[in-house]
Formats: C-alpha cells, structure tokens, sequence
C-alpha cells in the first residue's frame, strides 16, 4: 500500500485524531449494518474520552504507540475508502476536456449560455491577435501539401 508521505511535524493530539478516525472506519468496514457499526463507534470514542485528560506525555505516547498496535491487529482486510479519496476506484479518474472541444458543441447548446460563448470568442481572438505579435514568421495555416 503507498501512502502520501506527510510533510512537516505530526502534533500528538493530530495523531490521537487520525488514530480515533482509522479505528471507527475500521469498525466500519467490518460491520455491514450500521446499528452494529455505531456502536462499536461509540465504544470507540468512550474509550478515547476515558484518556482524554491524561497530562503525563510519556504515558499519552504509550497509549497512543499501543492504540496503533491494536488497530493495526484488528485491521480489515479490505477497508472501505471513499471513491474519489487516495486509493479509492474513483481516485484521479476525471479528466479536463480540452477548450478545443467546446467548438464541436452545436449552435443550439451554445445559446443556453450566450454570455460565455461571446465572451470565449472574443478571447480566441486576442489569443490569435497575441499569437501572431509574439511569433510574426509562424505559419497562419497548414495546407496538406506543406512537409
């Protein structure tokens, strides 16, 4: 499994956090009805309130490194993951449509939004008027014949 690598410092109370959302997805994708799964969720959080005021760090550290060896033991074999999040089916799926492909749309789509396509076309042509003052010896067109 690749994981992001974080960059910069990771505070205790960000890693208590990230270990109380890791176990109750856990809990999650272990259980499919989702009364079973919000109890063990709130088991889960009595748990982490029941620590929550503990001032010694040394013994926080301990129950943390311990907190993370159990859910590591208690992990589910395929856990759930958001579709669009690292790692889920849908993850980096979406591509962006080049502009070129709004110049296929038929007229009758193009007046839904007049203001837009006006607008675009006006920008297509301060491109081409850029274009042409920034390289004055590239070709305008192509002709089949040129190689």
């Amino acid at each position: 499994m690749v994981t992001p690598v974080p960059t910069g410092l990771v505070t205790h109370a960000r890693r208590v956090c990230s270990l109380y959302k890791r176990a109750v997805r856990n809990y999650e994708a272990w259980n499919t009805l989702f009364v079973h799964w919000r109890y063990d969720a709130v088991v889960v959080r009595s748990r982490f309130d029941k620590n929550k005021d503990i001032k010694d760090l040394r013994l926080a550290k301990h129950l943390l490194k311990e907190g993370e060896k159990e859910l590591e033991s208690i992990l589910h074999p395929a856990p759930l993951y958001f579709a669009e999040s690292f790692e889920g089916v849908a993850f980096e799926r979406e591509e962006e449509s080049p502009d070129w492909v709004l110049d296929y749309w038929h007229p009758t789509e193009k007046d839904m939004y007049p203001k837009y396509f006006a607008l675009r076309e006006k920008r297509k042509i301060e491109y081409e008027e850029f274009y042409k003052k920034q390289y004055p010896d590239a070709p305008t067109h192509f002709s089949a014949d040129h190689h």
